[in-house]
């Protein structure tokens, strides 16, 4: 059980060495649009989410461990939740309680009425976080992403407002 504070709060351009120490870690490449490998790169990065939805650090008694957005927010009041954290908040359950915190704003602030992210089916643990979140698996999108290559099969999960928590 997790007995810290975990916080939601926006980005700052002061936060950009903790971007860049993040998107240094080998898994975390690949989540940004470009490589982000100078603190340049980290304030593009934070800024790059202004105008395409909400996204906000995930702090852990202050200290900046991850990220939390929903974007794509379309007609049918519905957006696209993304999640990460730094190596050192994960198995924490921190990125479930961000995300479960995100959806709950996003349904009372933000209008929302369903939620959706997809993990790659070899990732268990974005599964885990997803299900603790609240979020209820869907079925497999086949061969949907492409890294380096290699084809992955995404596993969708939703949430809806009318969900349980």
């Amino acid at each position: 059980m997790l007995h810290t504070t975990i916080e939601l709060r926006q980005w700052r351009d002061d936060d950009t060495p903790a971007v860049l120490a993040a998107f240094q870690e080998p898994d975390m490449r690949a989540q940004a649009p470009w490589p982000v490998v100078t603190l340049r790169d980290a304030m593009g990065w934070i800024a790059a989410w202004s105008g395409v939805g909400h996204a906000f650090a995930v702090t852990l008694d202050g200290q900046v461990v991850g990220n939390v957005a929903v974007t794509d927010i379309d007609v049918h009041e519905t957006g696209w939740v993304s999640y990460w954290t730094t190596p050192e908040a994960r198995g924490r359950g921190v990125a479930a309680a961000a995300t479960a915190q995100l959806a709950r704003w996003a349904f009372r602030e933000r209008g929302l009425f369903r939620l959706e992210l997809g993990h790659r089916t070899n990732n268990p643990a974005s599964c885990r976080v997803a299900t603790k979140a609240g979020f209820r698996p869907e079925g497999i999108e086949r061969a949907k992403l492409s890294h380096d290559g290699v084809r992955y099969d995404v596993e969708r999960h939703a949430r809806l407002a009318t969900d349980r928590p």
